[in-house]
């Protein structure tokens, strides 16, 4: 049996591919073994969320039927272009795994308007689903003289699975979960088995077998803890806050711990409200029903929490929401954008 030290050693003498997949952007940085990390390639390229949206606009622009095939992948963009081309009374073809990317429950998904086929209709537009797409980074790549890495390491939101409880209510559920048991972030970074409830992720270990794989939220926090600046401050303990394009979380994090944590949806904040839910957050008087019942995921304190979380870190793409508030802006290795690539890094041992 391979320790977690055997590991570790082999992950820092191997060259990986990070892909952090958001919502609006997928940040990539090629970990080349024996260069400093300033040196790497790095990209930061629309997510397959918002190329698969183009692919159904286009096809609702020429009245085309589309064809859903592939693998259960991230919604938003692509969730509103499919309503719009079902709403312009063109018809939606998807095989089921295809299908679980816009509900767990297959019947909500049939009473949509999609039609669940295991064979694409002649006169279909074929769109393939997945949120990694690997022959596009090998292309790219090539493009100057460099070879894709064997290893990845990838970052999607995943939910969880359940064809009855609601997306928002299992992902805090599973959050909860995990403070609960210790909050250690390096334990949701899955270099083996992936649990059965994240089917996203274990989408992604079918597209690219042996990719290692975690959520982009525990990718951020991992990451903003790679900036030197903020590095002294975890045996104090912190806040960091990610604010994501759609999504942003803020958690409490001492040593490798998380003590609290609370996630939101970026387009229902501004500068005031943010500032107040990290303020209770520090305070300990943050509710899971505070957040959930204000459209929300929730929030989660474990009951050892207790004071002294006066430091604050942010980064995301939309931080500037959160200058007027004289926080610490994280850049690990001068670059925010990759701050995932970076905490997937940190979660394999390798910075």
């Amino acid at each position: 049996m391979v320790t977690a030290a055997e590991n570790e050693a082999l992950f820092k003498q191997t060259d990986i591919l990070t892909v952090d997949v958001g919502s609006e952007t997928q940040d990539v940085l090629v970990y080349q073994t024996g260069k400093n990390i300033e040196n790497c390639p790095k990209l930061v390229m629309p997510s397959q969320t918002q190329l698969v949206a183009g692919q159904i606009r286009r096809a609702t622009q020429q009245r085309h039927s589309i064809y859903l095939y592939g693998h259960v992948m991230g919604g938003g963009a692509n969730f509103k272009a499919l309503r719009q081309h079902l709403a312009a009374g063109l018809k939606v073809y998807a095989t089921e795994q295809a299908a679980y990317t816009f509900n767990d429950n297959l019947n909500k998904v049939r009473q949509m308007g999609i039609e669940l086929v295991e064979a694409p209709p002649a006169d279909a537009d074929k769109i393939w689903l997945g949120d990694i797409d690997l022959p596009a980074f090998q292309q790219a790549l090539a493009a100057f003289d460099q070879p894709l890495p064997a290893q990845l390491a990838i970052a999607v939101q995943d939910h969880g699975f359940s064809a009855e409880e609601s997306n928002r209510t299992l992902r805090f559920r599973l959050w909860k979960e995990f403070i609960d048991q210790g909050g250690v972030l390096r334990d949701l970074v899955f270099t083996g088995q992936i649990p059965e409830v994240y089917t996203r992720m274990k989408a992604v270990r079918e597209i690219a077998p042996g990719a290692v794989l975690t959520d982009t939220g525990t990718a951020a926090v991992l990451g903003i803890t790679a900036d030197p600046t903020v590095r002294p401050q975890l045996g104090k303990g912190l806040i960091a806050v990610n604010i994501g394009n759609a999504h942003t979380l803020a958690a409490a994090i001492r040593g490798q711990r998380v003590y609290g944590l609370f996630e939101h949806h970026t387009g229902m904040l501004n500068t005031t409200s943010l500032a107040s839910l990290v303020k209770r957050l520090q305070n300990n008087e943050l509710t899971h029903e505070e957040i959930y019942n204000a459209g929300g995921h929730g929030a989660a304190l474990h009951p050892d929490m207790g004071p002294g979380w006066d430091y604050i870190a942010v980064t995301g793409p939309r931080r500037a929401m959160a200058k007027p508030l004289g926080w610490h802006e994280a850049a690990p290795y001068g670059d925010m954008m990759l701050t995932g690539c970076f905490g997937l890094l940190i979660g394999l041992g390798v910075i």
